[in-house]
């Protein structure tokens, strides 16, 4: 008999005495909906100004911990996760209905995150500068920029959060999580492992709220001057409304948005590659990444071989349940399965469907032939490749977060770079290559923040930087070095040990060149 949860806010140590209030959400299993992980109680926009006062509080103190020592607490919190691997996988996979593998994969994020940033605790290096002027030294230090409010999505619902938790935390700021409702279960099995690791209450406050809630809770403690920093995982809709109300307070949010992620496939790539590449970028998480392949963009030559053999594979690819050898699962929520019925509603008489023997949800009356496991009990459907994709389809413009890829050709790789960027998504990219000049000349073109050549638009490794631009992101990092320009910021020292007043550019010593000196004739003058 399967566990359930009863989840609230925690706020501390100075809880409030009432952090619920906005109902309550039941986050179900997608691949079984009889199944109920967790019974959460959502707060109120007071139960995130509560929590953010909180981190307020509790941040300086948090501050002063020597960064080596903080480094330590991550440290701690990378082996937890490591001893909890197969647990923390398997509540993921429960939730939101992602297969083990690569749930187990996800966890695995979270140590090698850990593990990069252990070693940052030693590292927040600053620069001693020369100074223009003598008796005088010149210096720079990373600072924590305070409390961060970090939200993020439920289809990464530990690895995700982790990229901005871990480093946060690490730079000596206080954290409001708000987590996805739809991933409750797992988020705060990862904040238990974060304060058994050191990591106090208070520092590291986990908030249960809806969308709305959320936002009039973050433009009340932005009004109150309690909130530093905003991480938003999520839409590029709602991350426009975070970035508007965050610009108008000053503040440069760390956006992480959607993504229409283009893969080329010129008429030298290894189309087995191709097709294995397109497969699990395509569908791979039922294509709810927000790096999941959109569209296909293949040269003219090749176009009918390689959709033949992709349309092959995906037919003859496993769909299921998530706790099996399974391409993918079920879509993770049912506002998920919504949104991607009206995607599928956007089809038109032009396209032809391939991959599957039915389009929509998998049943009795449509099934999925190899289907592994119980099609009624949970929220699936079938996978479907669409041929004859023109660029104003709604499935080329928009990002779809289904199981849903569209096809399309090209005769130049300018062209191929073009119809690329065409959407005005700038995630990820990949083209498939033999040929060095191609690869080079797309990754010079094309507009995305991460590109991937003969590999998947998903995949990204801990120690690089992931984010976007223009509908994706607003140019922000996460992982690797660069997250910390996030999450501190720069503070310069001039300290004068002259004993008299020194007035920059103005008390400098010259030394003027001889500037009517010309060489001698034995040296070449004239």
């Amino acid at each position: 008999m399967s566990v359930q949860a009863t989840l609230s806010s925690v706020i501390g140590p100075d809880t409030p005495e009432v952090i619920d209030g906005g109902g309550e959400y039941l986050s179900k299993n997608p691949a079984n909906l009889d199944d109920v992980v967790a019974k959460v109680a959502l707060g109120t926009p007071e139960t995130l100004v509560a929590a953010t006062e909180q981190a307020h509080r509790a941040q300086k103190e948090w501050a002063q911990v020597p960064a080596p020592v903080r480094g330590r607490v991550i440290a701690g919190l990378g082996r937890l996760v490591e001893a909890n691997k197969e647990s923390l996988a398997r509540l993921v996979t429960r939730e939101i209905g992602k297969p083990y593998a690569e749930a187990l994969g996800e966890v695995q994020e979270i140590v090698d995150t850990c593990d990069f940033f252990l070693g940052e605790g030693r590292r927040l290096y600053g620069q001693t500068v020369p100074s223009e002027m003598p008796d005088k030294q010149l210096f720079t230090f990373r600072v924590p920029v305070g409390v961060a409010v970090v939200i993020t999505a439920g289809n990464f619902p530990v690895a995700v959060p982790s990229w901005y938790l871990v480093p946060a935390l690490l730079c000596g700021n206080a954290v409001v999580w708000k987590p996805a409702e739809y991933a409750a279960g797992a988020a705060r099995a990862v904040a238990e492992l974060a304060w058994k690791a050191g990591v106090p209450k208070g520092v590291l406050n986990l908030v249960y709220t809806d969308g709305e809630a959320t936002f009039k809770g973050l433009e009340s403690s932005l009004q109150a001057g309690t909130v530093n920093k905003v991480g938003f995982t999520g839409s590029s809709a709602v991350g426009t409304r975070v970035g508007e109300l965050c610009g108008r307070h000053l503040q440069n949010p760390c956006l992480e948005l959607g993504g229409k992620n283009p893969m080329i496939v010129t008429e030298d790539a290894d189309l087995d590659l191709a097709v294995e590449g397109a497969l699990f970028s395509g569908w791979g998480t039922a294509g709810q990444r927000c790096t999941s392949l959109g569209n296909l963009i293949v040269h003219r030559d090749i176009k009918d071989e390689f959709t033949s053999r992709l349309d092959a594979a995906l037919r003859a690819a496993t769909v299921g349940e998530p706790g099996g050898d399974v391409l993918y699962g079920p879509m993770l929520d049912q506002k998920f399965a919504d949104n991607f019925e009206s995607i599928l509603d956007t089809l038109q008489p032009h396209h032809t469907p391939l991959g599957s023997d039915a389009v929509g949800r998998i049943t009795d009356d449509k099934p999925r032939k190899g289907f592994h496991g119980d099609a009624g009990a949970g929220l699936y459907y079938h996978p479907v490749l669409v041929d004859g994709m023109r660029t104003d389809d709604h499935i080329f413009r928009n990002e779809t977060f289904g199981p849903i890829v569209g096809v399309t050709t090209y005769e130049t790789l300018d062209e191929a770079i073009e119809l690329g960027n065409a959407p005005g998504y700038g995630l990820s990219a990949a083209i498939y290559t033999t040929d060095p000049a191609k690869a080079f000349r797309f990754r010079q073109g094309i507009g995305a923040g991460m590109v991937s050549v003969n590999n998947s638009t998903s995949g990204a490794e801990a120690h690089l930087p992931f984010g976007g631009n223009g509908k994706s992101g607003n140019g922000s990092r996460q992982s690797g070095i660069w997250v910390l320009d996030q999450f501190t910021r720069w503070q310069s020292l001039n300290w004068d040990f002259s004993g008299k007043l020194q007035k920059a550019q103005m008390d400098v010593d010259t030394v003027e060149p001889e500037m009517d000196y010309r060489l001698p004739p034995e040296l070449g003058g004239n």
